[in-house]
Formats: structure tokens, sequence, C-alpha cells
């Protein structure tokens, strides 16, 4: 029987295991090496501004709802969620593009626009949504053995699969602009990749905003994190912040006993899940020799996302500019290119900016506001030296802000900011090479073919987060923690299940 359980990392994939474990009776113990919880989905707090780390806004909220009647709780007594009308604005050289979550008033936009084409958005959503109930099985359920590429949900979702088509190309099925294709498209940047390589399947990204909409917790999306470490603690779980891992504690080989903290502890456990970086983890917690199929030589030959540069900046005002806006690039397919193949830095970045003052007056002082800006670049496999073009990089991306969105004078009404480059997302997140995104999403990367969520290599060892199946992205990061712990206690005979639970209605 498994009594402890040590999970390694706060992040939501972590957070979210450790809530439906400790609702379970199971003893669990978190182990974070940063002060906060939440990981990359955590906060940081400057004078009385606040700002989301990483990831703005919630897609699918009814999977953190799952998860929080799983652990016998009510998400919404925990988080105050707010849909967006708007979901966002395309901000292109010559127009600025509307995305609405109403379907009616997105096909106005879309008439005004680019005339013919509403009619092509009705169709993308009407398929869109059979890929997607097909796929959902795949998503929610392990893939772990090839022989599950033959299983009736995998053989009923191959035709939904756009094998062999790209994300752009799947769109170009239904859009004949080039703008309205990118619209749909950019979401690509969710796992760090090229739209022209990422695959026809992850169609459901833009698919999944346009039905399920956009949300914005008040306090920021760092609240879904807090919430869940709450839900934790009232089960009984532990939080040690400011506790990182040394080394997983192995014997015999590769049966993992516990983990070595960084004081020397050594903490035992009758199962270890690892909610931190996979490659970051495996390179650095693990004695070499002990992994073959991932060893550190493996490892740099894996694909990995591109990285983000981040500015954090606390306004004396408020602007006149939507909760979400994304700039793109003049040559946008240049840009993804600079990002993902010759992994040189853009003269012109796209950019995407969060203004969340303008729905959440708790993230700044009376009048002022936050802006979260963002810039898709190379990560650090590229040898960018980020000491030497991060302040030039930084004034490139804020030039660029000011002049395509018409926020005049950024720089004189700064209060406080923060920059994070993919030299700190590795050194002070411990991110592989900094790609923020994890391992790429090529198909060769994906379902069987990424690290299984009871890991292949070690024993007592269970993955959760972006490098394991179903892959980055906040709601399949939530998935991934719900396939993972349904499978740990599916191995454990002292607990029994609902239907609803058992590997076998999950297979």
């Amino acid at each position: 029987m498994a009594e402890k359980i040590i999970v390694i990392g706060a992040g939501p994939g972590g957070l979210a295991a450790a809530m439906l474990l400790a609702s379970k009776g199971y003893k669990v113990d978190i182990y974070e090496k940063q002060s906060f919880v939440g990981g990359r989905n955590g906060s940081v707090t400057m004078d009385g501004y606040t700002f989301d780390i990483g990831p703005t806004f919630l897609s699918m909220p009814e999977i953190a709802e799952e998860l929080f009647e799983a652990s016998g709780r009510n998400l919404h007594d925990y988080v105050d969620l707010r849909e967006l009308s708007m979901m966002y604005e395309l901000i292109f050289k010559d127009k600025k593009v509307k995305m609405y979550k109403d379907p009616e008033a997105l096909s106005e936009e879309i008439e005004r626009h680019y005339p013919g084409n509403s009619e092509g958005y009705t169709r993308f959503m009407n398929d869109t949504r059979k890929k997607m109930e097909r796929l959902k099985p795949i998503l929610q359920s392990p893939m772990d053995r090839y022989y599950q590429y033959i299983s009736w949900k995998v053989l009923r979702a191959l035709p939904q699969l756009s094998l062999g088509k790209s994300l752009y190309s799947v769109l170009s099925d239904y859009f004949t602009e080039h703008e309205l294709r990118l619209a749909f498209t950019f979401q690509s940047k969710y796992l760090g990749m090229s739209p022209w390589e990422c695959p026809g399947a992850f169609s459901i990204l833009s698919f999944m905003e346009h039905e399920y909409g956009i949300f914005h917790p008040i306090g920021g999306l760092n609240q879904l994190s807090k919430a869940m470490a709450r839900v934790v603690k009232e089960h009984g779980g532990s939080i040690h912040l400011g506790s990182g891992v040394k080394k997983l504690w192995i014997e015999n080989g590769n049966d993992v006993k516990g983990i070595i903290t960084e004081n020397g502890e050594r903490v035992a456990a009758d199962e270890v899940i690892i909610n931190g970086d996979f490659a970051h983890v495996m390179t650095n917690l693990v004695e070499e020799g002990v992994l073959k199929k991932y060893s550190k030589e493996k490892l740099k030959k894996k694909k990995y996302s591109c990285s983000t540069f981040m500015i954090y900046l606390g306004i004396d005002k408020q602007y006149n500019l939507p909760h979400h806006s994304i700039v793109f690039a003049e040559d946008y397919r240049r840009n993804v290119e600079e990002i993902t193949k010759t992994f040189t830095l853009s003269e012109d970045p796209s950019i995407y900016i969060q203004n969340a003052s303008v729905t959440d007056p708790t993230l700044a002082p009376p009048g002022h506001s936050t802006l979260y800006i963002l810039a898709p670049v190379p990560n650090n496999v590229s040898g960018i030296d980020w000491t030497e073009n991060e302040q030039t990089f930084r004034d490139l991306v804020l030039d660029a802000v000011e002049s395509k969105t018409g926020l005049e004078n950024i720089r004189d009404h700064i209060k406080v900011e923060k920059v994070i480059s993919p030299h700190h997302w590795e050194t002070d997140f411990n991110i592989y090479e900094g790609a923020t995104f994890n391992l790429g999403h090529q198909l060769t990367q994906m379902m069987a073919l990424r690290p299984h969520n009871k890991f292949e290599e070690l024993e007592h060892c269970w993955l959760v987060g972006g490098g394991t199946h179903p892959g980055s992205g906040l709601p399949t990061i939530l998935e991934s923690a719900r396939i993972t712990t349904n499978m740990l206690m599916n191995e454990d005979p002292s607990h029994s299940f609902t239907k609803e639970q058992t590997m076998e209605e999950a297979l």
C-alpha cells in the first residue's frame, strides 16, 4: 500500500496531483525550491503591483472544476472567474481585429475585415468540434504503450488527427486570408512551436478558446495555484516552500525510495511524483548512468520549445488597451523561423500584451495598472548571450509596443519593472535550456513517444506537467495530474474506485 507520497515541485500539475491524492487519504508532502507556490503559474508582487509569472488566462475551466469536485471542493468557492466577452485583439500592420467569444459578433468582425470568410469560421468550429470529441479520450487517458495506438479510441480519432498536415495547412482549408489563418494558428506558440511545423491536430487549441471561452481569475491566474495549495492543506497535505530537492534517492539501480533535499536530508516515500521540468530533473536529480532512454546525451538531442522574453511593468496610469492583445510581426513567418530555426533575435518580434487592470482593479494601486509583455524568442540552444542583449531587446520590444499599439511614453510611467529572459528561466526556474514550454510537441515526441506518466525508467516514480502526456498548456497539465493520480491509485489495492476512475474505463 502506498501511504506516503512526495511531490517534487508546486507547479499546477504537482498541486493538482497532491490535491487529488490528499483528498483520498494519502499523506502528501510537496517540496518546492521557490518561496511561493505555482512555479510558472505563480505570481510576483512589487510595491502593490501583482503579475502572473507565466500563464495569464484559464481556458476549459471545467477541467479545474472537475478536479476540485473530485477533491470534495467547489472551484468557485476559491476562485472568482470572469469570462472575457472580447477574448483578445489581434494587431496587424494596418488593422486591429477583435476576437469575440460570441459567434455572431465574431462572424460580423470577420466579414468586416475579411469579406466572405465568416462561413469558413463556422465550418472550422463545426469540424473541430468533432475532432475535439474524438481526441478528448486520448488527452484524458494514459498513452504509454504502443499497442494503445491500435485501440478503438485512437483508431476512431485517426481521421481527425490531420496526419501529414501542419496547423497552418489545416486552417488554409477554412480561410482565404493569411492574417485570418494566423488568427487561428498563433496558439501554437502556447506549445512553443511554429504553425507551419505544429501538427494539424492542434487546431483544437484555438477551438478550445472559441468554444469554451477565456476566463480571468480576479487576482490573476496564480489564484488557481494558490487555491489548489489551500485544498492540499485542508486535506492534511504539507507544502515545504524554500525546500529544493538535490537528488532522487535511488537504490538497487532504479528503485526510487524518496528524495535527498538540498540540505542533505533523506526523506522516504512510497511513491514520488515529479512536477519539475522534465529534462532539468533527469539531468540534475538523477545520477549519471542510471537512465538510458533519457540519459543526458539523449536529452540533448531532443527537440525543445522556444523560450520567452518577459517584461512586467507597474504603470502609474491606465491605458485604453484590451485585456489581451497580440501584436504580429509584419513578416510573421520570418519571425517564427528566427525563433525556431535560425535562432536569432528578431528586429520585428511578435508580442503578447496583457493589460489585466481593465478587468481586475486588485492588481495595481488605484488609477495605476500592470502591463505584462511577452515576446517569444529562441531557447538557450541558440547560444544568445542575454547578459549582452537583454537591455537592447527590452528597448526594442517597448518601442514596438508603443509604435504598434498607440501606447505613448510607456517609459515615463514605469514605477516598477522586472525582466525574465531565457537565461533567467534556466537559472532561476530550473527550465532546461530556458525552453519555457518544455519538450517540443512534434509527433515524434507525443503520446507514447513522450515520457510516460508512470515514468518508464524508474520504479515508484511518476510524472506530471508539460513534459509528460498529454503535453504543455495549463488544461493539459491539469489532465496529466488526473491521468497520473488515477494510474497510481489504480495500482494501489488499498483504494477502491468508481467506474469513472478505473483504468479500464480510461482505456
